[in-house]
């Protein structure tokens, strides 16, 4: 009973929620001077003087990562499964803190296993790593994990500190070279890409991973999927060979999947077993997944 439940929710709410992944499309559009200058303006402040950063200002960062991370692997052409990944996260994150956020998701068609969060709701998962994954549980557990990021600003923060010296260091030569070429567009783009890369090849700190996977498994068990299919999600990824090229960038840049299951047995344990019950998997995510 308690199952038949949970999947009536989570398929009711999944279906009645916006679908914005096709406006992943338009980012494009907002990468105008004024855009690009802003965003530059917003990392390079963020940066140096630890400045607040406030939601008009995380949703126009969030814009210029995920143009840059869209010009590097676009969306897959399949209408059907952008829209069904964007409703699951959708869902999962009306059940979050900051439902009111104008959350995007989006797969993008790269065989790289991993998955990437943005300032102001983006969050897009790689075509590579759906296709590991064996449930709709599954891949709300990345989906909650990413979110997860955005909630805790964990980008933002990850600026602020360890990341700090390389993106300074190509904000201050992208600002040196505007003075000497005075190509600010084609420059500002530069910094703003280079502040993307700088961030997502160097990743977050292992304990930031650590906590996310943590809410993550309290946002999927709120959203009323099994929150344990954050530990079979990691058991798989644990099964890839790390000499396959397709998960280097998520090896060097996450804990191991076993540190992370040993984190969550640590911290979590048997805790959310009464929700154990909950979806595992659906007849859409099966269709999807064929």
């Amino acid at each position: 009973m308690i199952r038949r439940l949970c999947l009536s929710l989570v398929a009711a709410g999944a279906l009645s929620a916006p679908a914005h992944a096709f406006d992943l499309n338009e980012l494009s559009k907002y990468l105008t001077p004024e855009n690009i200058e802003s965003a530059t303006k917003i990392i390079n402040n963020t940066v140096q003087a630890n400045q607040v950063v406030g939601p008009r200002q995380e949703v126009i960062m969030g814009q210029n990562v995920m143009a840059t991370l869209l010009g590097a692997a676009p969306l897959v052409k399949d209408a059907a499964l952008q829209r069904y990944v964007n409703q699951v996260g959708t869902w999962i994150a009306s059940q979050s803190a900051q439902p009111q956020l104008n959350w995007h998701f989006g797969v993008i068609d790269s065989p790289n296993i991993n998955a990437f969060a943005a300032p102001g709701g983006y969050v897009l998962i790689t075509r590579g790593l759906l296709n590991q994954l064996r449930s709709e549980a599954e891949l709300a557990a990345i989906l909650a994990h990413e979110i997860s990021h955005v909630i805790n600003k964990d980008q933002i923060e990850a600026m602020k500190s360890s990341n700090r010296g390389a993106i300074t260091e190509e904000l201050i030569t992208a600002v040196l070279n505007y003075k000497v070429q005075g190509e600010r567009l084609d420059l500002a783009k530069k910094a703003t890409k280079a502040a993307t890369e700088g961030l997502y090849i160097k990743g977050l700190s292992k304990d930031t991973e650590y906590a996310a996977d943590l809410n993550g498994m309290l946002l999927a068990a709120r959203a009323g999927y099994n929150p344990y299919a954050m530990v079979s999600m990691l058991q798989t990824l644990g099964n890839v060979s790390p000499s396959d090229s397709a998960v280097a960038l998520f090896f060097s840049t996450h804990p191991s999947p076993q540190d992370r299951i040993d984190q969550i047995d640590s911290k979590i344990g048997d805790q959310l077993e009464a929700y154990a019950n909950g979806v595992d998997n659906t007849a859409r995510f099966s269709k999807i997944a064929r």
